[in-house]
């Protein structure tokens, strides 16, 4: 496998623009609306956030990259791409709903299905790649976390 720098550049400009319109659905929330909110004694502070998930969508990509460079050999190559990119859409629409729509009850379910969607993808990425699937645990980690917080946000507000 000869490595490809210019579709690994691709692999993660698409997880880091992404990645850019979540932020757009944010940052006004986070200056407004999200300082209301009651939060639980282990909320992360908002700078950890921004330096979190900018290294997390660069190790997506990593990941989808190494899928990408196999895609020859994978028989079901479109259903892979697609479970890829309905994680990255559910992440994306996790911060619309949370911070741009304001609905907490809404933005737990959704994260849910986000986490199980992330499983499924992790699963695969292995099959294919180990290295792929492995690389998604701080992904899974962190969304689990993001999880549990949205729910505790949710029964404290």
């Amino acid at each position: 496998m000869k490595f490809k720098p210019l579709a690994l550049i691709i692999s993660i400009a698409i997880t880091l623009s992404i990645g850019a319109l979540g932020g757009l659905a944010t940052t006004q929330s986070v200056k407004t609306w999200y300082p209301t909110l009651n939060k639980p004694s282990f909320n992360p502070p908002n700078w950890l956030f921004g330096p979190v998930w900018t290294s997390l969508y660069i190790l997506i990509g990593v990941a989808a990259y190494l899928v990408w460079m196999k895609r020859d050999k994978i028989v079901h190559f479109p259903r892979t791409v697609a479970i890829y990119f309905i994680q990255l859409i559910l992440n994306l629409g996790w911060s619309f709903i949370f911070f741009y729509q304001h609905e907490i009850g809404f933005a737990l379910a959704e994260i849910l299905m986000l986490l199980t969607v992330i499983i499924l993808n992790a699963v695969m990425f292995y099959r294919i790649d180990k290295r792929a699937g492995l690389i998604f645990i701080p992904y899974i980690l962190w969304v689990s976390f993001a999880s549990f917080l949205t729910y505790n946000i949710f029964i404290l507000n």
